[in-house]
C-alpha cells in the first residue's frame, strides 16, 4: 500500500481548486489520513470514506465542542468557531442534554405549516434577483445566489431593514477573512460580536413589535415554560443569521456552475423540471455548500478504524469525500439529477444534521430553475479555468461567477 507520506496535500491552493482529486487519493490508500493543519500546525485526522464520515457525525466519544474537549494546540490555534463569542455556544456546538433541549424547542419554528409560508417571499425574492441581474452591466451569479438567501433569511427572521446591510457585512468578515492579514483572528472575533449584537437588536424589537417571523417563535420559546436561557435565544438568533445566508448562496452559486459544465443535465432540467427535488439533492452531492464538517474532537483516547487517537483530537469529516465514494455513488464525478439512492452527507448526520435544510431546500429549487428558465442561453463571460473557488477551508465558495444571459 502507498505510505501516508505520499499524500497529497489537504488545504493547499491546488487542494481548494480540486479537492476531489485529493480526496479519490485518501480514500484509497489512506482513508484514516493524519496530518497537520497549516494554521497553527495542530495534528488532525481526516476521514474520506462515506462509512467512516458518517459513523463519526453520530459517534457519541466526539464532540463539536472545541472549547470543551479540543487539545491545546487547537484552543490555541485560534480556529474554534465563535471563540470567546455566543457564537462559540451556537446549537452546532452543543452536546447533549443542552443540545437535545435546545435543539426540540428550536426545531418548533420549522413546522410543515410555517414552511409552507416561505414559499410565496421565496418566489417573488427570486423574480426580483432575476430582474436585478437582467438590468446589470456585468451579469454575475454570485450576485443573483448572495440576494437571494439574504432576503430571504432578513424576511422569515423579520430583521429591520436600516440593519441588514451592516448584517451582511459582519457576515461576510467573519466567514470570508483573509488568512494571512496579521489581525485575522481578532476581525473575525470582532465581526461574530457584531452579528450576536444584531443578534440582540432584534430580539429587543421583536419582543416590542412580535410578529409571524421566526425571531418571534424562537422569543415565545424563551418566555415560554420549556424555556431557552436568554444567551441561548440569542445565539439561536445568531445562527439563523449566519447560516441562512453564506450556505445556500454556494449552493446556488455551484449548481449553477455544475450545469454549464454538464449541458445535457441543465437541458434535462429545462425540459422536465419535475425534476428539481432529486436535482436539488444531487447539487448537493455533487458540490456542496460545506467540504468538510466542523472538526469533531474525541472526548478520550480512542481507536478508530485501527488508528489511534488522543484526546482532544481534531478529527475531520470529509463531507464531499463521503458524496464522491464510488462504493456509494455511481460515477460519482457525473452530475446527475436524476440520481437516487443513497442518501448524501451535505447537510450533515445524526444529532447536527442541518435545521434549516428544508429552506435551503426551497430556496435552491426555485433560484436555480427560474435562472435557467429566465436566460436560456447563459453562458460564462470567461474561460473556464478562470473560475476559481475561495480559499477557504469550511466552505465551498465561488467569489464570482460571470456571465453573458
Amino acid at each position: 500500500m502507498t505510505t501516508a507520506q505520499q499524500a497529497p496535500t489537504l488545504f493547499d491552493s491546488a487542494y481548494y481548486q480540486d479537492p476531489y482529486t485529493v480526496y479519490d487519493w485518501l480514500r484509497v490508500n489512506d482513508p484514516v489520513h493524519q496530518f497537520r493543519f497549516p494554521v497553527g500546525d495542530v495534528p488532525m485526522v481526516f476521514l474520506s470514506r462515506y462509512d467512516d464520515v458518517k459513523e463519526l457525525l453520530s459517534d457519541q466519544r466526539f464532540s463539536n465542542d472545541g472549547e470543551a474537549w479540543g487539545s491545546e494546540a487547537f484552543k490555541k490555534s485560534g480556529m474554534i468557531f465563535g471563540a470567546d463569542t455566543l457564537i462559540g455556544r451556537i446549537l452546532t456546538v452543543l452536546d447533549p442534554p443542552d443540545h437535545t433541549r435546545v435543539r426540540k424547542l428550536a426545531m418548533g419554528a420549522f413546522t410543515p405549516r410555517r414552511a409552507a409560508t416561505w414559499k410565496e417571499p421565496v418566489e417573488r425574492i427570486v423574480e426580483e434577483a432575476l430582474d436585478r441581474l437582467a438590468k446589470s452591466d456585468s451579469p454575475d451569479v454570485m450576485d443573483f445566489a448572495s440576494k437571494i438567501p439574504a432576503d430571504v433569511t432578513g424576511e422569515i427572521l423579520g430583521f429591520p431593514l436600516e440593519r441588514f446591510g451592516d448584517m451582511l457585512h459582519a457576515i461576510e468578515r467573519a466567514f470570508h477573512a483573509d488568512p494571512s492579514n496579521p489581525n485575522n483572528e481578532a476581525e473575525v472575533a470582532a465581526a461574530f460580536e457584531e452579528i450576536v449584537i444584531y443578534g440582540r437588536e432584534l430580539i429587543v424589537e421583536k419582543r416590542r413589535n412580535p410578529s409571524d417571523d421566526l425571531t418571534s417563535v424562537f422569543i415565545q420559546a424563551r418566555d415560554g415554560e420549556d424555556q431557552l436561557t436568554e444567551d441561548e435565544l440569542v445565539s439561536m438568533v445568531a445562527l439563523m443569521i449566519m447560516a441562512g445566508i453564506d450556505t445556500t448562496r454556494n449552493l446556488i452559486g455551484s449548481a449553477v456552475l455544475a450545469l454549464l459544465d454538464h449541458p445535457d443535465q441543465r437541458r434535462l432540467l429545462v425540459e422536465k423540471p419535475e425534476h428539481t427535488p432529486t436535482a436539488v439533492e444531487e447539487f448537493l452531492r455533487y458540490d456542496g455548500a460545506f467540504c468538510i464538517g466542523l472538526f469533531r474532537l474525541a472526548k478520550e483516547d480512542l481507536d478508530f478504524r485501527g488508528v489511534h487517537i488522543p484526546a482532544g483530537t481534531p478529527v475531520v469529516a470529509g463531507l464531499q469525500s463521503g458524496n464522491h465514494d464510488p462504493e456509494k455513488f455511481t460515477d460519482p464525478r457525473r452530475l446527475d439529477i436524476t440520481r437516487t439512492g443513497t442518501r448524501h452527507l451535505a447537510l450533515g448526520h445524526g444529532l447536527h444534521n442541518c435545521m434549516g435544510a428544508a429552506l435551503a431546500r426551497l430556496e435552491t429549487g426555485a433560484a436555480v430553475p427560474a435562472l435557467l428558465k429566465r436566460f436560456p442561453n447563459m453562458r460564462l463571460a470567461v474561460p473556464r479555468e478562470e473560475i476559481l473557488f475561495e480559499e477557504n477551508w469550511l466552505l465551498r465558495s465561488l467569489p464570482s461567477l460571470p456571465v453573458l444571459l
